[in-house]
Parts: C-alpha cells; structure tokens; sequence
C-alpha cells in the first residue's frame, strides 16, 4: 500500500540532472513522491536553481561554515530530521557521508552511480570503464552503507561501450539510464517492494520495510 505522503531529500552537488528526473517523474504521476527539500554543499549548484523554479525548498549548507565533517553532517542530519523524510537521495552529492550520519538514516539513503557496481566504484567511473576496455558499463542504484559505492544494489541498467567512445559519450548513454532507473527505485522503495537481506534486496515483497 502507497503510502498518502512520501517525502524525499535530495542531496546535489552539481548540476542536478538526476533531481530534474525526479521531479519530472513525481509531475508525470509517475512517483507518488514530494521533494521536501534540496541540499547543496556547493553555493552556485544548478541543482539549488532547478529546485528553485518548481517552488521546492532548496538549501546551501556550507561546509566551510563548520569546524570538521561531523560537525557539518549534524548540521545536516538535523535539517533532514525537521522535515521527516522519508528517503534520502544523493544525486551527484560529491561528499562520503561518515558512519554516525549512515547509521542515523539506517536503510533511508540511495545513490546512484554511473557503473555496474560492484566494478568502477568510486570518481570517474566512465574513465575507469573506458581505460580497462570494458565492453559494457551502465549505471547503478544501491542503497547507502559504510563502503564507498558499496551498499546494497536495488536496480542496473547496461549500456554497450561502442569502440569509438570518449568519457563524454559513453556518460552521456549512461545518463540517459540514470534518469530511468533512479525514479523506478525511489517507486519500488516506496511501495514497499524491497527488503534487504544482508547485502542483497530482494524484490517483489508487498510488506514495506523500514526503508
């Protein structure tokens, strides 16, 4: 069963192409979804403005405004906790979020990330994929955990690496993907059709989680 109210946080670091995916989805009625708030830990993130022009809170917390990591993400932990969200998701969010803060938002944080994880964690995905000669890459949804791009995978998508690829186009396909795939796993998590398992989610259960 939908729930009447989900509430999602977006964390963005760039140009928020995934959040516009998002959005356009929870417009289409296609994600019985509210984006209660958009975080940026970079002032002049297109993301803030995109979250701007459709009416959506949209906050600048700047690290430099904090003595050390976990004093930011308490910072941050309390702006998401005075907005009860749901979920949280991290679109191009270009920090690694500490233990006190993963373990806050137990099973409520997803990412997505422009590879077939468990291969090409990590910065310049793409790059890593084209200089190993990988045949195909694609994207990945997961939830959140501890390791680096290393938590629990809801959803992929593969795209082919054509020989002529450059880092541009082949993250330009991928992309393409992400924008499928993110908004179908924030749906799935949101109709309660996950459960994890260690580190496996299994798909297909009518009970909601504690996701």
């Amino acid at each position: 069963m939908v729930p009447e109210k989900f509430t999602l946080a977006v964390l963005v670091s760039g140009r928020g192409s995934n959040l516009q995916a998002i959005i356009d989805s929870i417009k289409k009625n296609n994600l019985p979804a509210e984006v209660a708030v958009v975080i940026s830990n970079v002032r002049d993130a297109y993301a803030l403005e995109r979250a701007r022009k459709h009416g959506i809170e949209n906050v600048f917390l700047d690290p430099e405004s904090y003595p050390d990591r976990n004093s930011y993400e308490q910072a941050l932990a309390e702006r998401l906790q005075s907005k009860s969200v749901n979920l949280i998701c991290l679109a191009g969010f270009m920090r690694i979020l500490g233990k006190h803060f993963i373990e806050t938002f137990t099973g409520r944080i997803i990412n997505i990330h422009p590879s077939l994880l468990p291969a090409f964690p990590g910065l310049n995905a793409q790059k890593q994929a084209l200089d190993r000669g990988a045949k195909f890459s694609g994207c990945t949804a997961h939830y959140v955990d501890e390791e680096v791009d290393g938590g629990p995978i809801i959803l992929q998508a593969v795209v082919p690496v054509h020989d002529d690829d450059d880092e541009a186009s082949l993250s330009a396909r991928i992309l393409a993907q992400e924008h499928i795939i993110y908004p179908a796993a924030i749906r799935l998590i949101i109709e309660g059709k996950l459960t994890l398992s260690g580190r496996k989610v299994l798909h297909g259960n009518s009970r909601r989680n504690s996701a």
